[in-house]
């Protein structure tokens, strides 16, 4: 069973950085497409960033240019760098796993078989 483990939520002003990780259990990270996710209260969980297993990198228009999505293989941890900070980004933050044919950009939930428990992020003054 593939654990994932998110942490680095928490308060910050607008404008300012946050970074992200996600730690999964066994080889998960170098067999996987790796996904974030974010929900906001009241709204649909939805793509943020995502990383193919060939190193291939996507993002949703929202966040393009500010956040940054990687991956330590022999650390088994996905991160999300997230510089320039809005209100908006404001949300619970998932990470998300999938070994099927995981050279492929997914940006559907539906497309992820493994997920974490979330951490909270605030962007606020």
């Amino acid at each position: 069973q593939v654990q994932l483990v998110e942490s680095g939520g928490g308060l910050v002003q607008p404008g300012g950085s946050l970074r992200l990780s996600c730690a999964a259990s066994g080889r998960t990270v170098s067999r996987s497409a790796m996904g974030w996710f974010r929900q906001a209260p009241g709204k649909e969980r939805e793509f943020v960033a995502g990383v193919t297993y060939f190193l291939t990198t996507y993002y949703t228009d929202s966040v393009q240019g500010r956040f940054t999505i990687s991956r330590d293989n022999a650390k088994n941890t996905v991160y999300l760098q997230m510089n320039s900070l809005k209100p908006e980004d404001t949300a619970v933050y998932y990470c998300a796993a999938t070994q099927s044919a995981p050279w492929d950009a997914r940006v559907r939930a539906i497309d992820y078989d493994y997920w974490g428990q979330g951490t909270q992020v605030t962007v606020s003054s």
